[in-house]
């Protein structure tokens, strides 16, 4: 995956809030519906652990350090060169890319889009949903529209999923939880919220369509004009970048999941879908590049 050098990165879309907490006043919300992130899943459903536990809880009221919404991010990453030689500027890059997509796509089809920022956090962050802890994972949050992400989970990604990793494998799982923004903006991932889990529950279907979304993103990723040049920020997309996000995919399938940390698999605790059915539907938007193409619900 290669960016234009010479596109300018739009920074206000990320908020770097690592080396401090922001605060974000909210009430009593948590966040679920397999909606939280990867690592949540395998602590939640595998050794029975709680939202407590996982570090998701009501939103603190005491006072917490102050920190800038901007941070580093700001500073270092202004071109397309630098998320070609910064992993974190590549992940602003990444949001960039993704928004720009679903900004045209929505005004394609007659609608608006309503961007999202993403939180780079360490340790722990506060948010609309409660507080969440970096053993949540990456997860997006629909009482504030945002997406939070602990770049060490992409560590986590390689050493305890297995995933070959990669930076596209790290786009793609940018580009699911936007997929989730997309769903929070259609009236899709109220579906979710009834609690069930299962291989054809509607956490499930959720999950799998976010997936699919990801893959969308990717197919139409080298043709959306950058404002600032006019040419795509993302130059190239090679057949080993998809082959990457497959892998990701299915590293962080139910099953997989299961296989290795319970030694049994047990499809009726599922919530994200297996690793077969995650790559499907990744590479069923990838191929189409058609959002109309997802109706997992089906």
């Amino acid at each position: 995956m290669q960016f234009d050098d010479d596109a300018r990165l739009d920074g206000s879309e990320v908020e770097d809030r690592r080396g401090g907490g922001s605060r974000i006043p909210g009430g009593k919300a948590t966040v679920g519906g397999g909606i939280v992130g990867l690592i949540a899943l395998v602590m939640g459903l595998l050794f029975g652990v709680g939202p407590d536990q996982l570090g998701l809880s009501p939103v603190d009221t005491e006072p917490a350090p102050a920190s800038s919404s901007l941070g580093e991010v700001q500073q270092a990453c202004t071109s397309g060169r630098d998320a070609n030689t910064r992993e974190d500027c590549r992940l602003v890059a990444v949001v960039r890319s993704t928004q720009a997509f679903w900004k045209q796509e929505f005004a394609r089809r007659g609608g608006r889009y309503s961007p999202a920022n993403t939180v780079f956090f360490e340790n722990r962050v506060n948010t609309a949903c409660g507080m969440a802890t970096e053993a949540v994972g990456p997860f997006y949050c629909p009482a504030d529209r945002k997406v939070y992400l602990d770049l060490d989970f992409f560590n986590d990604l390689r050493t305890k999923f297995g995933a070959t990793g990669g930076p596209f494998a790290q786009a793609y799982v940018i580009a699911h939880e936007y997929g989730h923004h997309i769903q929070n903006l259609t009236g899709t991932l109220q579906r979710a919220q009834d609690g069930r889990q299962g291989a054809n529950s509607n956490a499930v279907k959720v999950e799998l369509q976010a997936d699919c979304y990801a893959g969308v993103w990717a197919h139409n990723a080298t043709n959306v004009a950058d404002a600032s040049t006019g040419r795509p920020l993302i130059k190239t997309l090679t057949e080993d970048d998809i082959r990457d996000g497959l892998d990701a995919a299915a590293a962080v399938g139910d099953d997989r999941i299961q296989e290795k940390f319970q030694g049994r698999v047990t499809p009726e605790s599922w919530t994200h879908g297996s690793a077969e059915q995650r790559q499907q539907w990744f590479y069923q938007g990838y191929r189409t590049g058609d959002m109309a193409q997802c109706n997992t619900f089906r």
